[in-house]
């Protein structure tokens, strides 16, 4: 004989509140994905320079925070730590916030300005080593094809062969080259010059202190071991970092110092909270309107474990036909976002996965909650 798709009937009986109980699922998950997705985007962003760092060992001040609030130290610990056995080249590297001039609003936003010495090969990133020459002439600039659009059509017109000319930080300068980084939650964009045109832009900083110094061994030395070396011997005025290391005290800054991870993982947990008092309810409905059908079912010899099997039955069919248009809709919320912001946010299965168990561990749970309702189904009570 075959089974009566009960759970399925009790849903589809209903049709507005199926559908409003697919919408407020949908909803949920598309929360719950977004905060995700900008809270993956924050660690992802901020640390996309460090990663292509071209380095092994790292020398920050005592007093560095992130990436745009370093502290200068002395570029002779920089140095030194090239007289270490085992170390093959160094690169002082400067970093600071910026004034760019929109060249057609004339208005002035912000943007991250990195020098470095063409000579040394400070990143590994793309239109960087090919343009390097070309930011050793004064006042030239490579800029960051990913940086957001309120710095101007930088990219446009340089394409199009014309000279792109402008100000920053009230110097004029001229667009160079392109290359390729993207921006970040601390820089809407990002510029790279040589140390000297830093040193121009920012007539107050001194050439001798320098905001990070890239360490690179030679192959075959492990990096760990020269940097232990030189922990034990530079003077504290200065920290040494493995890359590795580097990386994760910029994540730990946005992750722990910073409210913007914390917002985003509470996001995830509201997404959360409001599936599950959705869910609730409409279950919480639906048992208290077939209450009598359950009595009668009771009465009828049918056990508590088949009623509450029912319940749970329809609420992971809740869960699945909710999860799919969320995610479809949080899929193109995701493009929408990365082509406004430029920020590194994809939908990755290993994220589609935990959203989906967290929505079917939501609804299960609305219905574990709501099963308190039918355990009143006594036939003496209601009939």
């Amino acid at each position: 004989m075959a089974r009566i798709p009960l759970a399925r009937l009790q849903l589809t009986r209903e049709k507005r509140r199926l559908f409003a109980a697919l919408a407020g699922i949908a909803f949920a998950v598309i929360l719950m994905l977004m905060q995700m997705g900008f809270r993956d985007a924050l660690f992802s962003s901020s640390t996309l320079l460090h990663e292509r760092m071209h380095c092994d060992l790292v020398l920050l001040s005592p007093q560095y925070e992130y990436i745009v609030i370093s502290k200068p130290f002395t570029i002779r610990r920089l140095y030194q730590a090239l007289a270490f056995e085992g170390v093959e080249s160094i690169a002082p590297f400067y970093v600071s916030m910026a004034n760019w001039k929109n060249p057609e609003t004339l208005k002035e936003h912000t943007i991250l300005a990195l020098g470095i010495d063409p000579q040394a090969s400070a990143f590994d990133l793309p239109g960087v080593a090919e343009n390097l020459q070309k930011i050793e002439l004064p006042d030239r600039v490579l800029f960051d094809v990913k940086s957001r659009r309120e710095f101007g059509p930088i990219v446009e017109q340089f394409r199009q062969g014309h000279p792109v000319f402008t100000e920053v930080s009230g110097r004029r300068i001229e667009v160079a080259g392109l290359y390729e980084l993207g921006s970040s939650f601390g820089a809407n964009g990002n510029i790279i010059t040589s140390d000297l045109n830093f040193l121009r832009l920012f007539p107050n900083r001194q050439r001798d202190f320098i905001d990070i110094g890239l360490i690179r061994v030679r192959p075959g030395v492990d990096p760990e071991r020269v940097r232990a070396r030189m922990a034990e011997a530079l003077l504290p005025d200065v920290k040494v970092l493995t890359r590795d290391q580097f990386v994760d005290l910029e994540h730990k800054f946005w992750e722990q110092n910073s409210p913007v991870g914390f917002i985003f993982t509470m996001g995830t947990l509201m997404g959360l909270v409001v599936g599950t008092v959705i869910v609730y309810q409409i279950l919480y409905t639906d048992v208290s309107d077939h209450l009598k059908e359950y009595a009668t079912l009771k009465a009828m010899g049918y056990p508590d474990l088949f009623l509450f099997r029912v319940v749970l039955e329809e609420a992971i069919i809740l869960s699945i036909l909710g999860f799919i248009p969320g995610l479809l809709l949080a899929h193109a919320l995701y493009r929408i976002t990365r082509n406004a912001t430029s920020l590194p946010i994809d939908m990755t299965i290993g994220r589609v996965l935990a959203v989906l168990i967290l929505t079917v561990v939501m609804c299960v749970g609305s219905g574990a909650l709501a099963m308190r309702r039918l355990k009143a189904a006594d036939p003496a009570d209601i009939f």
